[in-house]
């Protein structure tokens, strides 16, 4: 029978393909065929977001190059507080937003909550010129940021910011997690961070070219930095409605035989396990996983690493000797480098299916380069300049293998929304670390910033060091049957235990 792919397509559910009228035989070639379309729609779309979202959360590292700080007659930490801020609303709500997430269309949420964090001031020129009704935010947002006169009002932007950007990326890798098994997961979840290494190049960028609106309608170069990119934000996070995916029961995308077959491979290996029903057994197993709380301190201690670098490197290749405009260029190369390393590790962790490695050649990158920026005083700017390449590529070489780690560990839908949520949300305290130690006291060496950091990122390895043995011992024991007890609980229970259940392997 030819299937009608223009006909409005009814959802196939995960619970209905199993040995039903669902059930599909198909060949490689059609699954080949499946895989590369959910390349093309789910993954670049959700990139070109990430990209702009990361821009917004780090471009007060470049207006601060161009004279933020002098302007809102900031003095001592009050930068630092103004990082700080960012991170209390995104904490605390990661793991609420991807519940929230997971009972409303992904496209609505992602989109939705994207273009509140750019929208801009109910008075602003932009708004004025767009016709954009923006009053119940106050202004207190990104393209906000560029009209602020006062140091609380940029804590107020930056808090606000943080709220609305909390459901973003762990959203995101849920999303993108529900697509791809285990082994196929890395390479895409690294493409869609490296968005975030890449922004910092292009922030670079714009800053540099920005500079030269310095004065424009009365505006100083660092406010244009922010009205020019959140509302590149808000534009394209409306235009993307129509193009961010939503759940794989509903692929448009695809046509109903495709969906099936899409469902039917993820329900042969992520699905085996599942975890449905969020009862208060599997929120008590959940909040008991050992697993998610190392996944939490690898993270942080590799995440403090990336805001270091997002936050600080234009400050410190400023303090090395280049004036505020070469300093933005001269960071460029370092993003760029990053970005090549990472995903060529991504391609060889899936490759190779192994993550704890990769994990640990990135931290030791990192320690290299730390090493180096500790003993500056007696190394070259031009060592210096590298130890910066290696510092930023080692943390962003672990970041999203960490990420893709932990979910490759994790089964069923309601676990890996909240693990994920939770790793990144509390993982983000690492943010909050970076955004405390580098102290313009003690610029050009930086011995707190540095010193904390390498202990961070040593952290990170010995936390990874103990995941990696504890996913080793467990596989052991339900290898001897150690673990097979749990199937005689309740049937209901055993269909809900996740990775709990004893068939289930992990992945190191």
């Amino acid at each position: 029978m030819e299937l009608n792919v223009e006909k409005d397509l009814e959802p196939i559910h995960i619970d209905r393909i199993e040995g039903g009228e669902h059930q599909v035989d198909y060949d490689a070639l059609e699954e080949q065929n499946v895989i590369r379309k959910c390349d093309i729609h789910v993954v670049p779309i959700l990139m070109l977001l990430y990209l702009l979202a990361f821009l917004d959360r780090i471009n007060i590292g470049n207006a601060r190059l161009q004279g933020l700080e002098d302007d809102l007659n900031m003095e001592g930490p009050q930068y630092n507080y103004a990082l700080v801020i960012f991170f209390v609303p995104y904490i605390i709500c990661e793991v609420p937003c991807n519940l929230i997430m997971k009972k409303m269309a992904p496209s609505t949420w992602i989109c939705g909550i994207m273009a509140a964090w750019g929208r801009p001031p109910p008075t602003s020129p932009v708004n004025v010129a767009l016709h954009i009704n923006c009053a119940e935010y106050e202004g207190c947002v990104t393209i906000g940021q560029g009209f602020v006169q006062s140091w609380g009002a940029l804590m107020a932007c930056r808090f606000l910011i943080g709220l609305f950007e909390a459901g973003f990326l762990p959203g995101c890798v849920y999303l993108i997690s529900m697509y791809y098994k285990r082994f196929e997961l890395q390479w895409r979840l690294t493409l869609f961070f490296s968005a975030s290494i890449l922004s910092g190049a292009i922030s670079g960028l714009l800053a540099y070219g920005l500079s030269y609106m310095e004065g424009i309608r009365g505006y100083s170069s660092w406010r244009w930095i922010f009205i020019l990119e959140g509302l590149a934000t808000v534009v394209i996070a409306l235009l993307a409605k129509l193009l961010v995916v939503d759940w794989p029961e509903s692929a448009r995308f695809l046509n109903e035989r495709e969906r099936t077959i899409l469902l039917t491979r993820l329900k042969s290996e992520n699905h085996l396990f599942p975890m449905d029903r969020l009862n208060r057994t599997a929120i008590l197993r959940i909040l008991t996983d050992k697993k998610i709380y190392l996944g939490i301190a690898m993270y942080l201690g590799a995440l403090n690493t990336g805001y270091a670098a997002s936050f600080f490197i234009p400050s410190i290749l400023r303090d090395m000797g280049w004036t505020s405009l070469m300093a933005q260029v001269m960071s460029v190369p370092i993003y760029i480098v990053a970005a090549i390393i990472t995903l060529c590790t991504a391609i060889l962790s899936d490759k190779t299916k192994h993550r704890f490695g990769f994990v640990l050649l990135g931290c030791s990158c990192a320690t290299i380069g730390y090493i180096i920026l500790l003993a500056q005083r007696t190394v070259s700017v031009g060592v210096q300049y590298f130890a910066l390449f290696a510092v930023t590529g080692g943390g962003f070489i672990a970041q999203p293998i960490l990420i893709g780690w932990l979910s490759n560990n994790m089964s069923g839908h309601y676990k890996q929304a909240i693990a994920s949520a939770m790793q990144i949300g509390f993982g983000n305290c690492g943010g909050l670390f970076a955004s405390n130690i580098f102290l313009s006291s003690e610029a050009p060496f930086y011995p707190t910033g540095y010193g904390t950091s390498l202990a961070l990122i040593w952290v990170c390895g010995l936390s990874a060091f103990i995941f990696v043995s504890l996913l080793w011992w467990e596989n052991k024991q339900r290898d001897q049957g150690a673990r097979d007890g749990r199937l005689a609980l309740d049937p209901e229970e055993v269909q809900n235990l996740g990775d709990d259940h004893p068939g289930f392997r992990f992945t190191y």
